[in-house]
């Protein structure tokens, strides 16, 4: 019989392959492990919207079969984040390391069979209810600028998607599992080849498929995502084995957890659903236009936010308790500055090279220029939140960690208020149309932002402190002269030097003009002796001192203590 742990490779290959096993002992080269794998993943991702641009756009009618596949995405991945993501993020990594370190490992795997069995069934049973109602699905959460051919189009997709995110619900496990092994590296490398999968379909199916191939790329690679991280939760010892049993240790906890987290989850679901009917409610290609400019600001949020969010639960969950509060407050703080250092100068190369970027990401010769300035006014103005979000990501990781659901869920209820109501009235009542929808996106998640640091300061105390306030104005002031000394060359290599008609030109301009503000922010935070500067360097260095040994040393994994969390 095949067993994952008989498979043999030869020595070189093993051998080097050891990495991927390899546990991150700090919540820094945790989050440099996933930062990098994002890098990757959202290259490859970069390279999937340009395919399925050039693929679908040459006419209006392909145009609008591109914007029903945005569409369509919807409803499959609302039911992933409600049902899955949900507990997985909120309550699973906690109280999976709780029950693993003080019930042992076989309690915390029946514990996981059990909740995976749970959740798959109802998941399977709601993904066949809404196969059913697709098509009133769709009309439903569309504006009048949808046409019928494009809510048939979007219903088809949904209904072949649905298969997708049921791979995801198992792999979500898994990467659930080896996170909180402290295994970072296959859960992050594992987007890479969902993209590559989408990609794949694309290019050899839609010739005979259409906007279909995109579709089934999508269950492709779904699918390589849960396969690629299968053989590494076997060799940590889990099986699958289908459980409804309730009483065992730790269930009840991760549902009682969960109710909170799905609710909240619920709310940011019904945002980005009215941003659907809101969008296509103001013309053609509207709802294209504004995602396109989202899909950038997630870059860096994904680049910064969510891999030192991510890297962050266990680590936070393992100081949560109320005598390592003070050690709970330091690691957040540590985290909090890291994303501010980070995510501020990609917010300003996005202000101020946003044409030029867009240019080069989704400048298919058939993407028209119109359509290129409207998705830069639309960057403009998100760009502006793009530090805020990426905080996010980490402040409600430090509730979940804290064992709190219910908070987070208040603060999201409030914002998804002002978000519809401003909303409904730019759409209605102004003439300000997709400019309107990305400014109260702005104005919403610098209103979140504010929330979730009030809340937290008051539920850990004195969070606002020197630490807190003297790193971040150190790091705006280096990026407001970043800002300063990076527009002033751009617009005279733009206008005297490059003809950016050129791609290559074009590509030459925005790497001068990216290299000079990025020394310059560099340059300005040594000056003003912004500590995240220096840490990261000296993590960069162990990075490379630790790839250079590792092929001659043993791997030892070993439980790792508060020391262990610094750089």
């Amino acid at each position: 019989m095949f067993s994952w742990n008989s498979l043999s490779l030869p020595k070189f290959i093993s051998g080097n392959a050891r990495w991927l096993d390899k546990q991150q002992t700090s919540i820094m080269s945790a989050a440099v492990v996933i930062t990098v794998a994002n890098i990757l993943s959202s290259l490859a991702g970069l390279v999937r919207e340009r395919l399925l641009i050039s693929s679908f756009f040459d006419t209006v009618l392909s145009q609008q079969s591109y914007e029903a596949f945005l569409v369509a995405f919807q409803i499959p991945d609302m039911m992933f984040q409600l049902l899955i993501l949900g507990a997985v993020s909120a309550a699973f990594i906690p109280v999976f390391t709780k029950v693993r370190k003080g019930e042992g490992e076989e309690v915390a795997f029946n514990m996981t069979s059990t909740v995976m069995t749970i959740l798959l069934l109802i998941f399977l049973l709601v993904g066949a209810v809404v196969a059913v109602f697709a098509q009133p699905l769709t009309e439903l959460r569309t504006g009048a600028a949808f046409t019928p051919t494009q809510i048939k189009v979007a219903a088809d997709l949904t209904r072949i998607m649905i298969i997708a995110q049921f791979f995801f619900a198992i792999s979500n496990f898994f990467t659930g599992v080896l996170q909180s092994y402290h295994r970072f590296i296959i859960p992050a490398i594992a987007p890479v080849f969902y993209n590559i999968g989408i990609v794949a379909g694309v290019y050899f199916l839609s010739p005979m498929f259409g906007i279909y191939s995109a579709g089934i790329g999508v269950v492709i690679g779904a699918l390589i995502h849960m396969l690629l991280q299968l053989p590494a939760v076997y060799r940590l010892g889990f099986r699958f084995a289908p459980s409804i049993n309730l009483s065992q240790i730790g269930v009840k906890k991760i549902f009682s957890l969960m109710p909170p987290r799905v609710l909240t989850y619920s709310l940011t679901e019904i945002q980005s659903l009215s941003l659907t009917f809101f969008a296509t409610s103001l013309g053609n290609l509207s709802f294209f236009t504004i995602k396109l400019g989202l899909k950038l600001m997630t870059l860096p949020i994904r680049l910064f936010g969510v891999s030192i969010g991510q890297a962050s639960l266990p680590f936070l969950s393992a100081e949560s308790d109320e005598k390592d509060r003070e050690r709970f407050k330091v690691l957040l703080l540590q985290s909090i500055n890291q994303i501010t250092f980070l995510s501020l100068p990609a917010s300003v190369l996005l202000l101020i090279l946003r044409v030029p970027i867009i240019r080069l990401v989704f400048g298919a010769r058939n993407l028209p220029w119109e359509t290129t300035l409207a998705v830069g006014r639309v960057v403009a103005i998100i760009a502006v939140s793009i530090a805020a979000q990426a905080m996010v990501q980490l402040l409600i990781r430090a509730f979940h960690a804290l064992k709190d659901t219910k908070t987070p869920f208040m603060i999201t209820l409030a914002v998804v208020v002002f978000y519809l109501v401003g909303s409904a009235f730019i759409v209605f009542y102004t003439d300000m149309g997709i400019l309107g929808l990305a400014l109260i996106t702005t104005l919403s998640a610098l209103l979140e932002q504010f929330a979730y640091l009030t809340l937290l300061n008051k539920k850990i105390d004195n969070l606002f402190t020197s630490e807190f306030w003297v790193p971040q104005i150190k790091m705006v002031t280096a990026g407001f002269l970043m800002a300063v000394f990076l527009y002033l060359p751009f617009r005279v290599l733009d206008e005297v030097v490059f003809n950016t008609t050129r791609t290559i030109e074009l590509l030459a301009l925005t790497i001068t003009t990216s290299t000079i503000g990025m020394l310059v922010y560099i340059y300005f935070a040594a000056l003003l002796d912004i500590h995240e500067l220096k840490m990261i360097t000296k993590v960069l260095r162990h990075i490379d001192y630790r790839r250079k040994n590792l092929a001659k040393t043993q791997e030892v994994v070993v439980e790792t203590s508060a020391e262990d969390h610094t750089m």
